[in-house]
Order: C-alpha cells, then structure tokens, then sequence
C-alpha cells in the first residue's frame, strides 16, 4: 500500500466518508475517528499503511495551515493585549506541569537529565487536537478557549529551548539544536514579523491585480509553506512561523480571501495528520504492558488536569467550569512530545522501550481526550452566570447618546457621533474589545451588560435622549429595548436588526428597527444600475421607490406575522405590486412612438 500516494489518499478519503459520519451519529467527534482509523490501518492494526512517518511528515501541513488561519482571526494589538496570558500562564504551566511529570519519571527510575527531558516533553500539549476539539464545540472565543490558545502559543516558544538543550544533557554531539540556533531562531522571527508587516500587503496587492484566482492561491499557500519552512530553517514549529504570517495579514483587505483560499486545504490535511496520529500508536506494546501504559496515561491525564484546573482559576480568572473544560482540553500529550522523545532516544537519554511506552501514552491520551471531554461536559452542571461588576462610569459626563455594542455596526455610529461633537457613551460586554478600543483612543467606552438597569443608571440613562441598541444577539437586543422603553419612555430607540422577523418583534417593542444589511445592499444595488448604463439621478429613484415598497411591506406582514397563509399570500401580491412599480417606470421613460 507504501508504494504509491494514490492508494493512500483512497485510504484518507475512505476514512473521510465512512468513519467520520459513522462516528458523528454516535455524537463522537470527527478527530476520535480519523485517529481510530488510523489506530486500524496503521503498521500495529490491519497493515494496510506500513510507514506511517511518511503520511505524518506530509500531513502536519495541516497544523501549519490550522495555525495561519487563527492567526488570521488576530491581529497585532489584539495579541498585545494576550501577553499576559501567553507569557504568565502558559509560562506557569510548562513549568508546573514539567516538574511534576519530571518528578513522576524520576521515581520510576530515570536519571534526572531524563527525567527533566520526559516531564517538560509531556508537559506539551497537541496543539492541533486542542484547537479541532474548541473549534468543533465553537469554544475559541470564550474566556477557557483564549487562555487555552495562549498556553499552546507559549508551548510552541518553550519547544525551542527544550530541543536546543536535549544533545547537551545527552552523550551525542552535534545532535539537533545548539544554543548559537536559539539567537538565531530570535533573529528569524523578527526578521519575519517586520518583513511581513511590509511587504506582504504589497505582495498580494500586486498579484491581485493579475485577476487569476489560480495565482493567488498560489501566493496563499507559498506564504504559508515559506514561513514555516522559515521557522523550520531554525528548529523552531513550522506552526507559529504560519501563525506569525496569519496574525501580520489579519488586519489587510485581503483577510477573508486568504481564509477562503486555505480553508479546504487545512481541513483535509488535519484530517490526514490525525489519521497519522492514530498510524503511529503501538498497539503490540499497550497489548504486551497494559497496566503500565494504562498507568502512565492516567497519570499524565491527573496531573496536567489538576495543575491546569489551578492555573485557570487564579492566574487564568476563569470559573470553576471554564477551568476545567480548559484542563480537559490541554491535559494530553502533544504531538511535539514525538520529536522531543525521538530527539532523546538519539541523544542516548532514552532506551527504545522507554521511548515507545511515552509514545504510545502521548497517542492514547490523544485519542482519549475527545471521549473524555464529552463524557465531562454531560456530567458537568451547567454553572451560573457570575454578574461581573461592570466599569466605574463618571458621572461628570452629559451624554446625550448611549451606544450599546461596540462592535462593527456601533462602532460607525460612534465615529458619526465623535465627527459631529456628539457627546456619548459606548457600552460592550466583550472585555476584550473594551481593552482593545481604549487602546485606540477610545475612551467613551466602557465594560459591561447594558441589559443591566443596574449599569444603566450608572450611565445616566434618564439623560440619554437617543438609545442605539447594537448587541450581537437577538435576544440580549430585545431584552435591552423591553427594559429601555419600560424605564425611560421618553428615549428615543433606535435597534439594529438583524433580519425581518428581528426587525417585526423590536418595532412591536417601540423600537425604530433598522436592518444591518438594508442601507449597503441598496447602496450596492444602485451603483450595479449605474454601471449598466442608468442615469445616477433615475438609479437613486428607483433605489427609494424600493426602500420605500420594502418599508410598507415590512409593515404590512408584521400585522400578519402570526398568520403564516396570510403572510405568504401578502408577499406574493407586494412582488406582483413591485413589477407593476418598474414597468410603470420603465412605460414613462420609453414612451410609444419616441424616438
């Protein structure tokens, strides 16, 4: 089956088609699958793939890709703002967890050059596992799913060290990294982030301009090969060279195309790297050593939970449940542990069977993890919500407009207000994006739930004069306009909305709803007009004479909103009534006979 990629890519896709629906019906994830597939593919299950390095050397391209694409989701400020994280808790837990474990080697009987070597390598934790396992349960932008990223950004950092140090505690010479590569891996990253922050941007700018979709996936995945490749050129992970090259394009124009244009390649990849994963467990030994291999995984599971349950609760300020989804998410192995171990069985640090015991520990935490997690988050009450106390708001200010959501959408308005002399006050519940647009210059905003009355009179909402309702959810958006027009009737409310049905429940509120997309659609449509050949001025009347139909309508079918016939049969006479508008239009500027 070695003998050609062609039989392993049927391998992968049969894997893809077969498995991963298999294991998804059964409510498993789509990692516990690729990795059980390749538990019975690989050299020590059926044999049907005898040299597993080779499909693991390809795939980790997929962790690469995995890596840019959250970098992606960054930007510079944005991962300023994570230091404290990255560097205090992440720091905190390669060294807690590295002595732990190292201390657990050396009463087994391992010297302490070993010993230190085994403890930080499990220390490690998979970042691609991680990663999949929070983007599958949509966890990557919660408080545990940040610090979890952190702690794996800063892994990927101590990885260096760990390698450079392995050939000096070893008897081998001349193996792997030496300090001298440590400078050199530092110069590399700054060479990296400042050739990228100005030259990549002109890079795509220009082969934008080619207009061939083909080059500019190209340029893509030249960007993310080139700066792992970078990375690798001094012992560092291929990954965080991606990351890096993710992070200098997230703010650029061309962010969501390069998304679009890596998206599928990193999904098959990681899916392969998985499969690799699975390929590379030692069956033969957990059979020959169960209890051993049984004692090891349950000791490195514990220990990293424990100590990762304790660093998300004090330095890592999350609650209870938060920390601990954390901990079951960074508690296993991790696929650096393979090189790290690979690296001291040739340094003479590590006898074969010792490294293939910590092999097969490292994979069968891996695949167990997914199993685990599940199992906890069933078990695991749903815990309640803290009420964090809000900002400090002084009341010296007068505002007359209070701006609740800060993200795109209230953001535009800010500015409008801001350009205007405007006095006004901006209220978001995202920590994050507080800290961020302070850091901006923008200090009328402030941390907190504005569905809070609480946080409302704080604000001086019986002085507000026009409330401008842009929360991200439609619930928290008509609980804040109940509570708006219950206690201060004599504000004005203007709500986003995020589509018709939003749109119907917050004008039944008393809300003045507008749809987030309305205005720049009938601002694109009218420009389309222009560019086939309309007149600006006739374009700008037909684009009013249909906001002015859709204004009706919407208003019509709020009335019959609860009345599903009804409703379907007024929007089917409103689609008869707006043809008959345009041939009307269409008749007065080409009358018979012209011409």
């Amino acid at each position: 089956m070695d003998s050609g990629g062609l039989e392993l890519a049927l391998v992968f896709l049969l894997a893809a088609v077969l498995a991963v629906p298999l294991f998804k019906r059964f409510g498993l994830g789509a990692i516990l699958a690729y990795l059980t597939t390749g538990v019975l593919l690989g050299p020590h299950g059926l044999a049907v793939v005898h040299d597993p390095e080779r499909v693991l050397a390809a795939s980790e391209i997929g962790v690469v890709m995995l890596l840019f694409v959250i970098g992606l989701e960054l930007s510079l400020p944005r991962l300023v703002l994570m230091r404290r994280p990255i560097f205090m808790v992440g720091g905190l837990q390669v060294v807690l967890c590295g002595v732990a474990l190292g201390g657990l080697a050396l009463l087994s009987g391992l010297g302490w050059k070993s010993a230190l070597v085994v403890g930080l390598g499990l220390a490690l934790s998979s970042t691609a596992v991680g990663l999949q396992l929070l983007a599958e349960r949509k966890e990557l932008a919660l408080d545990h799913g940040r610090l979890a990223f952190a702690i794996l950004l800063f892994q990927d950092l101590a990885a260096i060290p760990l390698l450079a140090a392995i050939p000096l505690l070893g008897k081998a010479k001349n193996a792997g990294l030496g300090w001298e590569d440590v400078v050199r891996a530092v110069a590399l990253i700054a060479a990296l982030v400042v050739g990228g922050r100005y030259l990549l941007r002109h890079l795509f700018r220009a082969i934008a301009r080619t207009d061939l979709p083909e080059v500019f996936t190209g340029a893509a995945l030249l960007v993310v090969l080139g700066s792992a490749w970078l990375m690798e050129l001094a012992g560092l992970s291929a990954g965080l060279g991606a990351f890096l090259a993710g992070v200098l394009l997230a703010e650029s124009e061309y962010r969501h195309e390069l998304e679009a244009q890596i998206k599928p390649f990193e999904g098959l990849l990681l899916g392969l790297f998985f499969m690799s994963v699975g390929m590379g467990i030692n069956v033969q030994r957990i059979l020959a050593e169960p209890l051993l291999i049984a004692a090891g995984v349950a000791a490195l599971l514990a220990v990293k939970t424990v100590l990762l349950f304790v660093l998300g609760l004090r330095p890592g300020r999350l609650r209870a449940r938060g920390a601990f989804l954390m901990a079951g998410v960074l508690a296993l192995g991790g696929e650096f542990a393979f090189v790290v171990f690979g690296e001291a069985f040739r340094a003479r640090l590590l006898d074969a069977a010792t490294r293939d015991r910590l092999t097969a520990i490292v994979g069968l935490s891996m695949a167990l993890t997914p199993l685990l997690l599940m199992l906890a988050t069933r078990l695991l009450p749903a815990e309640k919500q803290e009420t964090r106390e809000f900002d400090a708001i002084p009341d010296d200010r007068h505002p007359q407009v209070l701006v609740a959501g800060f993200g795109r959408f209230g953001q535009i308005v800010a500015r409008l207000l801001r350009a205007q002399g405007i006095p006004f006050i901006a209220i978001d519940p995202d920590i994050e994006q507080v800290n961020l647009s302070r850091r901006l210059s923008s200090d009328q905003i402030y941390y907190g739930d504005p569905t809070r009355m609480a946080l409302l009179r704080s604000a001086g909402a019986e002085r507000i004069k026009i409330f401008v309702v842009a929360i991200n959810g439609v619930e928290a958006s008509l609980r804040m306009v109940r509570l708006v027009r219950k206690n201060y009737p004599q504000a004005r409310v203007f709500a986003r909305a995020r589509n018709r049905q939003h749109a119907w429940q917050l004008v039944d509120l008393g809300a003045e709803a507008l749809r987030e997309t309305l205005g720049s659609s009938l601002e694109m449509g009218r420009e389309v007009l222009v560019a086939l050949g309309m007149e600006r001025v006739q374009a700008e009347q037909r684009v009013q004479r249909f906001r002015q139909w859709d204004e009706d309508l919407l208003e019509q079918q709020r009335l019959l909103q609860d009345d599903e016939d009804a409703l379907l049969q007024a929007t089917r006479d409103a689609r008869r009534e707006l043809d008959g508008l345009f041939e009307e239009d269409a008749a007065a500027n080409h009358p018979q006979g012209s011409g």
